[in-house]
């Protein structure tokens, strides 16, 4: 048998479970992982400045390619705890990364020790697992377990932390013969899919919901191939966004209260059964449940048995993997066609393209300050179909979700449940990390920009080039625009006089000389015309250098973008005029009929 440290024998194993990259900070109580890291060779390591930013990396990371897992690493006591919110994100999105923490030595984890913590106990309600290890004997069954966890079922992360001892132990363990453990997911029933199907057809006017599940089990092409079968029209979820192309002649656009189209919710309304494949029934998708099931049907498919019934009782649950239903959706589906039992939709899927083609936003205004929705315009001429767009949460981020264009799975890669401001950054440069080649585009306010800004600085020391489109409008606009319920303005500015940056006026933060401080480059756009050469040069710039490039446009102080103010889909708060005409809409999927 081979002997070797229990730190080494983990970078072993993660090696044959399939990580080729990691994202950390070193410390003293992890730098024997480190040190086996560095002799193992085969993982290549980023360092990040902050280690919840590496968290966010490893979620980016994993998100942009079926089966990748992100690593994140750290050292004890608050290395641990900034990486919370990491756990937290990923388990709310259904992600599966892997937090590795140093600790102290098991004899003084009770006594105090500098930077001890029980970090396993803070993290087991954001996580699959979160173990802290007191054997070394046990290090390679806890990461087997570890991988199982995160890819079984609802994929979700796990938190590992490794006492500096416990890494530095010599243990037995062969490498060569270490197998990972088989993976587990439910599995639904030719009878279950059948009744589902059943109840589909005897609808008039059904709909697909697809969530983020039908993406992480890497089934877009088969719900696509069902969807076109059955002739039933497709709302994605926002974490589902990109399962078929925008312009697909069934998908009938996203539905809720904030990022959700005109017609998305027109087309639901009047609906009566709902398929939801994949999907949570999240709060901003669904508004007041009342409103939301009003009238229809639904069968629910998911991973997870408990989340079937959590938010509402379905009219029938499945719990199965999103790919191994879909592929029997499929089988019966094609059985019933070729029987001729699939009822005609045509009518109904053409009602729901004739409302993509009336109920638009405006999005063409010529005002200086810039209003949003011209820089989202800009954005789907100046980026295609292959870009993989990276966001987070705020006013930046559901404008975006209303008015640009995703035509393919993990090209929307967004914090869904939990959030977290300053995600957008680290999350880019991890997606970028994963995909060197691709053309990525990370949106966000100032205010979400300001978070982690110092991320900037990982892409520039390790050459990770990608877009970081900025609205900056200096103020925390998605908190002020909900503060209009209570009739108030009150801590949402973030406006000051830069004494440095006289021409910035009151958007106080000089966002160009801190990304050029940090070895980026940055453009700052005034003038709506502008928009469309700053995005070209952005992208010769970041080819050219091979580090992030901020494009900052500087809006009007105040906007509302259009959301419901009474919890209700039917009732969305169109705050900007809408569009009567086709040039007001230019970039809109279906020119406007007037």
């Amino acid at each position: 048998m081979a002997r070797m440290t229990a730190a080494r024998a983990a970078v072993e194993i993660l090696r044959r479970e399939g990580v080729t990259d990691a994202f950390g900070v070193p410390g003293a109580a992890i730098n024997p992982f480190y040190a086996a890291l560095k002799a193992s060779g085969g993982i290549h390591h980023t360092l990040a400045r902050h280690v919840e930013g590496a968290s966010h990396m490893a979620e980016g990371y994993t998100r942009t390619h079926p089966g990748n897992i992100g690593v994140c690493i750290g050292t004890s006591g608050p290395a641990g705890t900034d990486m919370i919110t990491g756990l937290y994100s990923a388990i709310g999105d259904s992600v599966p990364i892997l937090c590795i923490t140093g600790q102290a030595p098991t004899a003084v984890i009770h006594k105090e020790d500098f930077q001890a913590v029980d970090i396993a106990s803070i993290a087991k309600p954001v996580t699959k697992m979160a173990v802290t290890v007191l054997e070394a004997a046990q290090v390679p069954g806890v990461f087997q377990q570890a991988f199982h966890l995160m890819r079984s079922g609802r994929p979700g992360p796990v938190l590992i932390d490794l006492p500096i001892d416990v890494q530095l132990t010599e243990i037995e363990f062969d490498p060569e013969t270490y197998e990972p453990l088989p993976v587990y997911r439910p599995v639904a029933s030719r009878a279950q899919i059948e009744k589902a199907l059943g109840l589909l057809n005897a609808s008039e006017r059904p709909l697909i919901v697809a969530g983020g599940g039908v993406i992480n089990a890497d089934a877009c092409e088969l719900l696509v191939e069902f969807a076109e079968l059955t002739g039933v029209p497709v709302v994605p979820t926002l974490m589902g966004w990109g399962v078929l192309p925008d312009d697909h002649e069934l998908n009938a656009g996203m539905v809720g209260l904030q990022t959700s189209h005109r017609y998305g919710n027109a087309t639901f309304l009047e609906s009566d059964f709902v398929l939801g494949i994949g999907n949570r029934w999240a709060n901003r998708h669904t508004g007041r449940l009342d409103v939301y099931t009003a009238g229809r049907k639904f069968v629910h498919v998911d991973v997870e048995p408990t989340q079937i019934g959590k938010i509402f009782a379905p009219d029938y649950g499945i719990a199965s993997d999103a790919k191994a239903a879909l592929q029997l959706f499929v089988q019966v589906a094609r059985e019933s066609k070729a029987e001729g039992r699939l009822p005609d939709r045509s009518a109904w899927a053409a009602s729901a393209q004739e409302k993509r083609a009336t109920l638009q936003r405006r999005t063409h205004f010529d005002d200086i300050p810039i209003k949003p929705q011209r820089v989202y315009e800009e954005m789907n001429k100046a980026f295609g179909p292959e870009t993989r767009y990276v966001s987070t949460i705020g006013l930046s981020q559901i404008a975006g979700a209303q008015m640009l264009h995703v035509y393919r799975p993990r090209h929307w890669i967004n914090c869904g449940q939990a959030g977290p401001l300053g995600w957008t950054i680290p999350a880019a440069l991890g997606v970028a990390k994963a995909d060197p080649e691709a053309q990525v585009v990370a949106l966000s306010g100032d205010y979400d920009f300001q978070f982690m800004i110092e991320e900037l600085a990982v892409g520039a020391q390790h050459r990770i080039p990608y877009v970081h489109v900025l609205v900056n409008n200096s103020y925390l606009g998605l908190i002020r625009q909900a503060q209009r319920a209570f009739d108030i303005d009150f801590q949402v500015k973030l406006e000051f006089e830069n004494v440095n940056s006289p021409e910035l006026g009151v958007y106080g933060v000089d966002h160009v000389k801190v990304a050029e401080g940090l070895g980026c480059k940055a453009i700052r756009v005034t003038d709506p015309a502008e928009l469309g050469a700053a995005f070209e040069q952005a992208k010769k710039l970041a080819q050219e250098y091979r580090v992030p490039v901020v494009v900052e446009a500087i809006l009007e102080r105040v906007t509302n973008i259009s959301m419901s103010t009474t919890n209700d889909i039917g009732n969305v708060v169109e705050f900007e005029e809408i569009a009567t005409e086709p040039g007001h809409a230019p970039t809109s999927i279906r020119t406007l009929k007037v």
